[in-house]
């Protein structure tokens, strides 16, 4: 199966500053801009917003 330009891989880091990463796959058509997603940072053991890297 091929994949889509559409939905491209991209990484989200952590902005506590620790380097904690999660990969996702975004829409670009409904999300152009940068995706920032508040997920779980296991090395500050909260909460906090993932920015995508590009």
């Amino acid at each position: 199966m091929a994949r889509s330009t559409t939905r491209p891989v991209v990484t989200l880091r952590s902005t506590a500053g620790t380097g904690a990463t999660y990969v996702t796959r975004k829409n670009r058509l409904n999300d152009p801009d940068r995706l920032v997603l508040r997920k779980y940072d296991p090395m500050a053991g909260r909460h906090v917003a993932f920015r995508e890297v590009r």
